[in-house]
């Protein structure tokens, strides 16, 4: 039902086409019709009469005025439908046109027969203009050229004139053939005229639609460049009304105030180019400038010809893009920026970094890589808060980049570390002197929210592509180097050397075999004596951790220590030394006491108050014979978790001793704060201290007094002579330890040592 009624709506549409064709060729039919009887009534007068002949005439103008009239109604055909009593109407109108030419031809065959030559050419001549003008109805015409030729036919017979029947008949046949040729030509331009029409139509509505419902807007250029039939939202684009931008050029209006200085931006002269050699261009990136504001465009242009095939310019869509583009470079920011000091990120440092290396290669340079971190950094923000490590971290990014120089790139890759490209070092001593500068100005006082901040640098580097050739490397080498530094105390600054791959190969074997450790029974704990600074009686032992490796060997507690503590396997560690001290403690005489050292890992965890309840009660020791030694670090991690940690212990009756006093940060607020029995004092005040080193002695002297009005004791670390012994008496200090009264020893020499001074006591 569908097809068929779109089969019909089809057919409708040809019918219309076709009446409204007559309508405008009916003036012409009009006077071909009348103008035809003339010749025919000069040889048809003779044998008719005058008035019959004038009669007969009279009806060809009446029959032809009333298709005339007829089909001029028909003018409105292509806009409506057609009645089939309309169709039917015209039909018999025309047939009865044929009628009367009909008439005369059979009534008076002698006449047609015996006629004028010329005249009844003439008159065919003009029939057949009718025919084919009325050709846009086929059955119309065929109507007509049917009754015309079947009575001329028989006239031709009637009069014996069978020539003449041949030619009359050849005649009908040869304007019928040419008035459906000339049907079919017409119809077919008509439809693909109102095809035409349609889609143009059809393009109108959804341009119109577009402009309305779009951001985007049409546009258009004549062959010299200049705006036309400009759109109300083209308009709005530029910032000016539809008439004031017809006729300008285009560039012109977009171009600001760059048209007359001629700085155009290269977007511009782009768009110029393309316009000037005739090219389509699609999503063109421009920057444009109207009343004084930057924006960026979006623009698509095709080149359009006239029906001659000449240049007419160009027609397009374009739409504005500048809050996109914005948001674009926004996440680009995001993506290459770090956003808390505004330096490169980890990611365009790389891409710098690769930039100075494809480089170096390709000119025989060098570039280089600097790897920073801050030292104590970390301090600061468990002290101050993460709001005063930022601010500072920004302070440090604007002293960066004063440092550096045309070809120097500086970044953050995270957190404290920070990073320098240098993508030329033609001088062997540019990079030393890039990273001293960077610890000298790094390492000044920072003024911070009315803080005043001491932080350090340490820097290390690798040059390319002498260490290596690729990114990932020269940046693992620079790493190396820096790893060198810190290990080395900080502040300073470590060139990348092949031989730093074997000691990081050996800190991973290390780590490896320091996992299994414990479960290979290869720790072991040693013990130093701590005597009474008068009487020499040993007061208690420090327990030492010691390593016996299978693959290693004896490895030093320093060496080992420090990377137990960086994996967090001083926890598990840690545990086993407390709990094998306190059962070796467990065996000692009751006044000797055992001091553990406790690391700031094995502090902040959460369980480390039970397992010190858990270790007593395992061994039997008494709480007040177990001494937890630990730095001033621990506070620098979470200082009210520690604090909390140190309450539950002292809670459970345990001693606290405060190591390498001194040597740290020596906040007083921590002794304020955590009731230490005793202060450890570090060996390089005792050997200060021997050499009459007035710094020492005052700061030994000052740790006394303060000790002895906080009721707490003083051990005196390190004390290896008689020199240093007879000073730190006379010092005032409590306790001694050092390998003047025993190194460290094992469990069995330990017991062996108490028992001759009990022996020796008894004796």
């Amino acid at each position: 039902m569908q097809r068929m009624g779109i089969a019909g709506a089809k057919t409708q549409k040809l019918l219309g086409l076709q009446y409204a064709a007559l309508a405008r060729t009916a003036f012409l039919r009009f006077a071909v019709f009348v103008v035809a009887a003339i010749p025919a009534i000069t040889f048809w007068v003779e044998s008719s009469g005058f008035w019959l002949a004038a009669g007969w005439f009279l009806l060809v103008v009446l029959i032809a005025a009333a298709l005339l009239r007829m089909e001029r109604g028909f003018i409105d055909a292509e806009r409506r439908q057609m009645a089939s009593e309309e169709q039917r109407t015209h039909l018999a109108a025309v047939g009865l046109a044929g009628l009367l030419w009909a008439g005369p031809m059979l009534a008076f065959p002698d006449a047609m027969a015996s006629g004028n030559a010329p005249q009844y050419a003439v008159m065919a001549l003009l029939i057949c203009v009718f025919v084919l003008a009325l050709s846009a109805v086929p059955a119309a015409a065929m109507t007509f050229i049917a009754i015309f030729a079947f009575a001329g036919a028989t006239s031709m017979i009637l009069a014996g004139d069978f020539a003449g029947t041949v030619a009359q008949l050849a005649f009908g046949m040869v304007v019928a053939a040419g008035a459906m040729a000339l049907s079919r030509l017409y119809l077919r331009l008509r439809l693909t005229e109102a095809n035409l029409a349609e889609k143009q139509e059809t393009v109108s509505l959804l341009l119109h639609e577009f402009e309305e419902n779009s951001a985007d807007w049409l546009w258009q250029v004549d062959a010299a460049r200049r705006v036309r039939g400009v759109s109300p939202r083209f308009a709005h684009a530029l910032c000016m009304e539809p008439r004031e931008a017809d006729g300008q050029p285009l560039l012109r209006l977009i171009a600001g105030e760059g048209w007359d200085t001629g700085a155009l931006p290269s977007s511009l002269r782009d768009l110029a180019e393309r316009l000037k050699r005739r090219e389509s261009f699609s999503n063109m990136m421009v920057r444009v400038s109207m009343n004084g504001r930057t924006r960026w465009w979006e623009l698509s242009g095709t080149p359009k010809h006239d029906e001659h095939g000449q240049f007419a310019g160009f027609r397009g869509v374009g739409s504005d893009v500048t809050e996109q583009r914005e948001s674009a470079e926004k996440i680009a920011q995001l993506a290459r920026y770090d956003q808390l000091t505004g330096l490169p990120n980890r990611m365009m440092l790389t891409e710098a970094l690769g930039t100075a290396l494809q480089r170096a290669e390709q000119w025989r340079t060098r570039c280089a890589f600097l790897m920073i971190d801050l030292d104590r950094f970390k301090a600061v923000n468990d002290t101050l808060g993460h709001q005063i490590g930022d601010k500072l971290l920004a302070q440090v990014s604007r002293r960066l980049r004063v440092l550096m120089g045309q070809h120097d790139t500086c970044g953050r890759l995270g957190g404290d570390e920070f990073a320098v490209v240098m993508a030329d070092v033609n001088d062997r001593e540019a990079v030393d002197r890039m990273a001293h500068a960077i610890i000298d100005v790094l390492s000044k006082p920072y003024d911070v929210d009315h803080h005043t901040l001491f932080v350090g640098a340490s820097v290390g580097s690798a040059v390319g592509p002498r260490d290596a050739r690729t990114v990932e490397t020269l940046m693992r080498n620079a790493d190396l180097a820096l790893y060198r530094s810190k290990d080395e105390g900080g502040g300073s600054h470590f060139a990348y050397e092949p031989q730093m791959h074997a000691h990081a190969e050996e800190r991973r074997k290390l780590e490896f075999a320091l996992r299994h450790a414990l479960e290979r029974d290869e720790l072991e704990l040693n013990f130093q004596p701590v005597v009474d600074a008068v009487t020499e009686e040993i007061l208690s032992f420090e327990a030492l951790m010691r390593w016996n490796s299978v693959e290693f060997g004896r490895v030093s507690p320093a060496k080992f220590i420090p990377i137990a503590e960086d994996t967090r396997l001083i926890v598990p560690i840690g545990e086993w030394a407390l709990r094998r001290a306190c059962d070796e403690a467990a065996h000692w005489p009751g006044h000797v006491k055992v001091a553990v050292n406790v690391s700031a890992e094995q502090m902040l965890d959460a369980n480390f108050a039970s397992t010190v309840v858990s270790a007593l009660a395992a061994s039997g020791l008494a709480p007040e014979r177990l001494e937890l030694e630990v730095t001033e670090s621990i506070f620098l991690r979470d200082g009210g978790a520690a604090q909390s940690t140190l309450n539950q212990i002292q809670s459970l009756g345990c001693k606290l001793a405060l190591d390498d006093f001194g040597t740290g940060y020596s906040s007083l607020g921590y002794l304020r704060n955590n009731r230490f029995n005793t202060i450890k004092i570090d060996r390089s005040f005792v050997t200060g201290a021997a050499k009459d080193s007035p710094e020492s002695l005052a700061i030994i002297r000052a740790v006394v007094a303060m000790c002895d009005a906080l009721g707490m004791e003083t051990t005196a670390e390190g004390v290896e002579s008689e020199r240093e012994l007879e000073r730190i008496r006379q010092l005032g200090c409590s306790k001694i330890q050092g390998f003047l009264f025993g190194r460290p020893m094992g469990a069995l020499e330990a017991n062996a040592l108490l028992d001759q001074r009990a022996e020796r006591r008894i004796a």
